[in-house]
């Protein structure tokens, strides 16, 4: 950096800039007023004003010792994922190295190199971040270019900072270089379990395809991973695929076509959609057969829930009864026993029996219509009161057949609290439900008291919740495709009256009724996972005694390299009753089939199709502005592939990019050391100077008046 050696002169008033102009304009109009009169003095006087003048301006020498700065040339190499594509590293490689020696080569000019990589949760690749940071490190007034080497594939333009000199592009990548990819072009977060939707696809080449490349490609298609389907579509036509999902929670839908010879990856020949399965609208058929205190429980529940059709029939008048009302006066709705259960029992999840009994509403071929309904993969609960050991009771019916429990016709009457049983500690209908409550006696939940059980005999299914002396208070059972429940007190209700502190009324019926519905999150045995970055999150639960045995983690087969990793075998930890988890880092993104026993889940790390590699052709278009594409002043787009541009010093506002060559503008920066002023003259001399031309001037025109 050399150094140099400057003066300039500089001003600084004893009086405002205005009154000395003021002063000047009063000094103008003297001489000439002396002209006129003809004064032969006039010249001197003049010089003499304009001396006093300059004394007020207060001139001064300033001198400033300067030093010169050099230019700096920042360079932004891109390492992320779509640069190992081809001979990319390669000539990214060798274009750093040509740089770095021509920048050292120039005089007064600095090198700054940065790295870019894969942004974070597949944010791609953020040149433009590491621009604006790279610039805000260093003096803009020194900056005399940028120099980016990628394959032009940026994903954060609209970061794009303002450039105080050249910007070049370095392209990596060929001229020749195609690529055939997948596309989704709209993927649902949510669908509706049973219904048809349409999801849109894309099969689509790019770049420079050859003309023997076949314009049909093989799709294969995988619900979950299991039973792929292989279709033959065309390729560059968006294709229509309709799609229904076979179960509620995550499905995960798998696409891929198999790989073409000659395109630049295979990695964007996968597309992995995960959609949650949901119903539409639940439909519940509540059936109360006589009014009593609990009867709104289970209206007031399903009410709640704006996703629930509830159709609620309560016999008010059964035909025992004999009042002599004519049928044609009465305001009731007559059942429609026929419609309901032979017609369109099928379209309902849930049928609640509610203290329902046998009074020949419901005529035996019915009831042997309900069991069908169930065996089927239709769901039934039985809230239970006295009539449940009665000799008109649902027992005495063809229901028995699926019932899990039997009635011994005894009424336990007495104040009890119920008990979550060791099973129910680990079923996902009662797991947690201590946690509503706080602590009573012994340890248990302080829930209030319901006063009546029906005494029954258990005969198949689980008891999750039992009353005193252990006697079973709620049982669950699968039958066939289908689930029935049976609760064995029509106490639920002092729960949600909150008498003597209630209990968990709302959340222990919310989750009994959703159990029935066959809802993922509370089925018994279920393996889960959640996915967070590339951190798995695997929960299993069990009502089993026994813990789980191992989990098998498989990495689906990958489309780069064409084979099944190895799986991997982990052991779980419990966490909670009839609760195991464990956390595994997964090495790459991806889809991973997890298996333990005979459960089997499917779970996406990631996209399938990084972010850098949905495009994969090089192309400087969109990272350069128009501004600089057009104008060759401002900067350029130079493909490496013929060969290596040299590296010029020009001008600022001359062309910075040619054949064979770019430029970087100097910029002649410098950096002032020290600051020197010296006054012109001081006040004295200014005094003598004017004083002295005044004299001289009075002098010439005393003498010039004698001779006269």
């Amino acid at each position: 950096m050399n150094g140099a050696m400057t003066a300039h002169l500089v001003f600084d008033p004893l009086v405002p800039w205005p009154l000395l102009w003021a002063l000047g304009g009063v000094t103008l109009l003297m001489l000439a007023l002396a002209l006129w009169r003809g004064l032969p003095g006039w010249f001197l006087r003049g010089l003499g004003l304009a001396a006093l003048l300059a004394a007020l301006a207060g001139p001064g020498l300033q001198s400033e010792d300067r030093q010169n700065l050099s230019d700096i040339v920042i360079v932004l190499v891109d390492d992320s994922a779509s640069q190992s594509l081809g001979a990319r590293a390669d000539q990214t490689r060798r274009a750093l190295t040509r740089v770095e020696a021509q920048v050292a080569a120039l005089d007064n000019t600095e090198l700054r190199v940065k790295h870019i990589t894969d942004g974070a949760d597949n944010t791609g690749t953020l040149a433009m971040t590491a621009m604006s940071a790279a610039l805000a490190e260093e003096p803009r007034a020194r900056v005399a270019a940028v120099i980016l080497i990628s394959d032009g594939r940026v994903h954060d333009l609209e970061m794009r900072p303002d450039l105080p000199a050249p910007f070049h592009l370095l392209l990596t990548g060929e001229a020749a270089d195609w690529d055939r990819r997948l596309v989704v072009q709209n993927a649902p977060a949510f669908a509706i379990i049973g219904e048809e939707f349409k999801l849109k696809l894309r099969v689509e080449d790019q770049g420079l395809v050859p003309p023997d490349v076949p314009q049909f490609a093989d799709l294969t298609i995988a619900v979950d991973a299991d039973a792929p389907q292989t279709y033959s579509v065309p390729v560059g036509e968006d294709l229509e695929l309709p799609v229904v999902l076979p179960h509620g929670g995550l499905n995960v839908l798998q696409f891929a076509i198999d790989p073409t010879p000659g395109e630049l990856t295979e990695r964007n020949n996968t597309a992995v959609v995960q959609i949650n399965g949901v119903r539409d609208r639940l439909r519940v058929l509540l059936v109360s057969g006589e009014p009593h205190a609990g009867e709104r429980v289970w209206r007031n529940l399903l009410k709640s829930d704006a996703s629930v059709d509830l159709v609620h029939f309560t016999i008010l008048r059964p035909p025992e009864k004999q009042d002599g009302v004519p049928v044609d006066e009465l305001s009731l709705i007559a059942f429609p026993t026929r419609e309901l259960f032979i017609e369109k029992i099928d379209e309902f999840d849930l049928i609640i029996f509610d203290r329902y009994r046998m009074r020949g509403i419901l005529p035996m071929s019915y009831i042997d219509n309900v069991v069908r309904y169930i065996r089927e993969g239709g769901t039934v609960l039985v809230a239970s009161g006295p009539e449940f050991g009665a000799v008109d009771s649902l027992y005495r019916s063809p229901l028995a057949e699926v019932l899990p429990v039997a009635p011994t016709a005894q009424v336990i009457e007495g104040g009890f609290r119920p008990k979550i049983t060791e099973l129910g500690q680990r079923h996902p209908v009662t797991e947690g439900l201590d946690r509503f409550a706080p602590e009573g006696e012994n340890g248990e939940p302080g829930w209030g008291r319901w006063f009546r059980v029906m005494e029954v005999e258990k005969l198949s299914g689980q008891t999750v919740m039992e009353g005193p002396d252990g006697a079973p208070l709620l049982v669950l059972d699968r039958v066939g495709e289908g689930r029935i429940a049976v609760l064995t007190s029509d106490h639920a209700w002092l729960w949600g009256r909150g008498y003597e502190g209630g209990g968990p009324q709302l959340e222990l019926l919310r989750r009994l009724a959703h159990w029935m519905l066959k809802e993922p999150d509370l089925e018994e045995e279920a393996l889960t996972a959640t996915a967070k970055g590339n951190e798995l999150t695997i929960t299993r639960r069990t009502v089993s005694e026994d813990p789980p045995g191992p989990l098998i983690v498989t990495a689906q087969d990958s489309a780069e390299e064409g084979e099944a990793a190895n799986p991997v075998i982990l052991d779980m930890i419990r966490v909670a009753p009839g609760k195991y988890q464990v956390v595994w880092q997964a090495p790459e993104a991806g889809l991973y089939r997890l298996e333990q026993g005979d459960l089997t889940r499917v779970i996406g790390v990631g996209p399938a199709s990084p972010r850098e590699f949905v495009e994969t052709i090089a192309s400087g278009d969109a990272v350069v502005a128009p501004k600089v594409s057009g104008a060759a002043a401002y900067g350029s787009v130079t493909r490496l592939e013929p060969g290596l541009p040299d590296l010029r010093q020009v001008a600022e506002g001359r062309p910075v990019t040619g054949r064979g060559w770019i430029g970087i503008t100097p910029r002649e920066a410098w950096m002032t050391n020290e600051v020197r002023l010296a006054v012109l003259l001081p006040g004295w001399a200014w005094l003598v100077l004017t004083a002295g031309l005044a004299i001289a001037a009075w002098l010439i025109e005393g003498r010039r008046g004698a001779k006269r």
